[in-house]
């Protein structure tokens, strides 16, 4: 029994080091993209930290405890901010916005079809569409007439489906692979807002991590060159805690609907514990939230970001 404690207390204490570890090595995530990768799991090392906290204190192991409490401040100090503050709008006039990134690979169309109806969102922007997605939600065109799509047999396809009517669409060939970015612009209320949506590359490897971040870049200088709202949407594949986030946010002005709702973590659905947060849509001072959440699980590997906004006066 007694090689039994001591073998569940090093694995503790193992645990306690590695969080550790890894919380402050990734505050320098700038210095290598393989570090970068662990800095998205903030929301995991906080929870992992206070349950290990509460555990050594409990054992009255003093130096596990400060490590552990230095550790879970040291987290805090990069989750909690996003749960603080008044920045959500009493609107009751809004438009409501659905982000879903479907999954290339994923047959259970009607979830979709159901949740949308259900919804009832105005525009629609989807990603990772391709031309069999596309011809399975062509019942959606009724609804939703004005459309643009560039789907791909890839996971970069893309489609904006909307109940307003725009003023114009196009997409943009994105740098360095060529990926589609969908512009848009519509009239709201007499106000000019535009769409910019993309999917940025995946980072595990050091192509993709320099690919993703010129993609962001050059997303980024879109939205700058744009004059009114600006809604940016999309699966960038990065965190909120990524210099390469950091840097967008930095660039464009625009600020992400999260703040003062939370974290909400949208993948991967199929490791619950493990969600990050890296859907995002961020919007310029002009749109104002009423609110953001989370949509239900539709056979993706993502779940939905629902938004709905107003326009300032």
């Amino acid at each position: 029994m007694r090689g039994k404690r001591v073998s569940l207390i090093g694995l503790l204490k193992a645990a306690a080091v590695t969080t550790a570890a890894f919380s402050v090595l990734t505050s320098f995530s700038s210095v290598h993209h393989y570090i970068e990768l662990f800095s998205h799991f903030r929301l995991q090392y906080l929870a992992v930290s206070l349950l290990l906290l509460l555990v050594f204190a409990a054992l009255r192991s003093f130096a596990y405890s400060s490590i552990l409490f230095a550790t879970l401040i040291l987290n805090a100090a990069y989750v909690v901010p996003w749960y603080l503050g008044d920045t959500l709008s009493n609107a009751s006039d809004t438009t409501k916005l659905v982000h879903i990134n479907v999954r290339a690979d994923n047959d259970q169309h009607d979830l979709l079809l159901d949740y949308v109806k259900a919804e009832q969102a105005d525009i629609l922007l989807l990603q990772e569409v391709s031309p069999e997605w596309l011809a399975s939600i062509r019942t959606l065109n009724e609804d939703y007439p004005y459309r643009y799509s560039q789907p791909r047999h890839d996971h970069f396809g893309i489609a904006l489906l909307s109940r307003l009517p725009l003023d114009s669409v196009t997409h943009v060939t994105s740098p360095p692979l060529d990926y589609p970015t969908i512009v848009a612009t519509l009239t709201l209320n007499g106000k000019l807002l535009t769409l910019v949506s993309t999917h940025a590359t995946i980072p595990l490897t050091r192509s993709g991590f320099e690919a993703r971040n010129e993609q962001l870049q050059s997303v980024a200088e879109i939205t700058k060159a744009v004059t009114g709202a600006v809604i940016l949407s999309g699966d960038l594949n990065t965190s909120l805690w990524s210099p390469t986030y950091r840097v967008l946010e930095d660039m464009t002005g625009l600020r992400n609907t999260r703040r003062g709702v939370g974290v909400l973590p949208t993948w991967p659905t199929f490791m619950p514990l493990s969600m990050i947060p890296i859907d995002h849509v961020l919007v310029s001072d002009a749109v104002q939230v009423a609110s953001i959440r989370r949509g239900k699980h539709l056979g993706s590997d993502h779940l939905p970001l629902i938004m709905e906004f107003s326009l300032s006066q």
